[in-house]
């Protein structure tokens, strides 16, 4: 009788035995939203920036905004956070104002704190 005791406290104790696999192990959940280029921010400089920035830049714009290389280049080399950030009337952009709305300039800010994510 000891001897079966014994044999069933070891078999209990490896069918207890866990085989946890890494995503058991990790905290699951929503990934964090990422900003990208399609999603995000194309509509923004689409809805507010291409009229003047478009495929052949006019009103005076020196860069286009169309692509998502020229957009993130103009993040990365032409201060474009800056321009749509401004307070001071002459910098603003778009030009001739009214500013952008906080949410889409800090929409165009996470998209490069996140990388600058495209699809």
């Amino acid at each position: 009788m000891k001897k079966l005791t014994i044999i069933l406290t070891i078999s209990i104790s490896f069918f207890n035995c866990a085989n946890d696999s890494l995503s058991d192990l990790t905290e699951s959940g929503p990934l964090p939203n990422l900003v990208t280029y399609v999603k995000d921010v194309k509509p923004i400089m689409d809805n507010n920036c291409i009229n003047c920035h478009g495929t052949t830049p006019i009103n005076g714009a020196n860069v286009s905004l169309v692509t998502y290389n020229q957009v993130k280049s103009a993040v990365q080399n032409n201060s474009l956070i800056s321009r749509i950030n401004a307070t001071d009337p002459g910098n603003l952009m778009p030009q001739g104002g009214p500013k952008l709305p906080q949410n889409l300039i800090d929409t165009v800010i996470k998209w490069q704190t996140d990388g600058f994510v495209e699809n």
